[in-house]
């Protein structure tokens, strides 16, 4: 079964724990390690032939036009991840639908391929924010992967659907690939990457993700600076916070290697329109 292999390209700093400690304005003022961890995860998916969606930050794409060229000559898929690392329920629908137009066209540009992909920072799509989906429908979207079917502190929706399921509009669908779950009893075991993948001992994940792949295909996340255990560590947050962003980050790489290995992956429009047709 063909999986979607998903990539958030944003950097060590921009991450949403950092948010209260970090303005925008001083990002500029940190080591830029971005192209560190995403040429790496590009050698790995190409020694493996694996094509997969680059969901890309606007700041980054306009400071690394030349990565985004060079992940879309790749031949990879190119999706859009908000300008500024912003939580969306802390938008309103025009400056969301502002944010979109420009980090589209940018990349559109930049590529010559249309961007019909989207995540949102932090996977905040809630239930204060759904009016998200009209928007992305409206300004040119198909495909969404940003509704977390789960309890946790910042985001997810714990009853919304765990299979790639139909978002109707007003203005049309929007096809949604929800980060993947297990169900055990009456919750939902995340196991889609991220900071999951870096904490689960390898076989916890494998195992859960070949249950998920017993009925459906399941959409796994990874950041660059995930596989970068040299970045600098940021004196901020709770101990908690801290743990959240590093656990795991020396063994991530060979994490990945054998993930890769393992399962079958393309890009998250391809695996969705695969579900449509079955």
């Amino acid at each position: 079964m063909k999986n979607a292999l998903t990539v958030d390209v944003e950097d060590f700093y921009q991450v949403s724990a950092f948010e209260p400690f970090i303005a925008r304005s001083q990002w500029e003022d940190y080591p830029q390690r971005v192209e560190f961890g995403t040429k790496l995860i590009l050698e790995k998916l190409s020694e493996k032939e694996i094509l997969g969606t680059f969901f890309i930050l606007g700041w980054v794409a306009r400071k690394f036009p030349q990565l985004v060229r060079e992940i879309a000559s790749r031949g990879h898929e190119i999706g859009f991840h908000s300008g500024e690392h912003q939580l969306l329920y802390h938008l309103t629908p025009e400056t969301f639908r502002e944010d979109l137009r420009r980090g589209k066209k940018n990349l559109e540009d930049l590529t010559g391929q249309e961007v019909a992909a989207f995540r949102a920072p932090s996977f905040s799509v809630t239930t204060e924010s759904l009016w998200a989906f009209d928007v992305l429908v409206e300004e040119g979207f198909r495909y969404d992967s940003s509704l977390f079917p789960i309890h946790h502190d910042r985001y997810g929706i714990p009853d919304a659907p765990i299979t790639i399921h139909p978002v109707e509009t007003p203005r049309g669908t929007l096809w949604e690939f929800p980060p993947s779950v297990v169900r055990l009893g009456k919750w939902n075991f995340p196991v889609s990457g991220g900071g999951y993948f870096r904490l689960y001992p390898y076989a916890l994940s494998r195992f859960c993700l070949k249950k998920v792949n017993r009925s459906r295909p399941f959409v796994f996340y990874i950041h660059p600076w995930e596989l970068d255990p040299e970045q600098p560590v940021l004196p901020f947050g709770s101990r908690m916070t801290q743990f959240r962003h590093r656990v795991g980050l020396r063994k991530n790489a060979s994490k990945l290697e054998r993930l890769l290995q393992d399962f079958t992956f393309g890009k998250l429009s391809e695996v969705i329109e695969n579900e449509k047709a079955t």
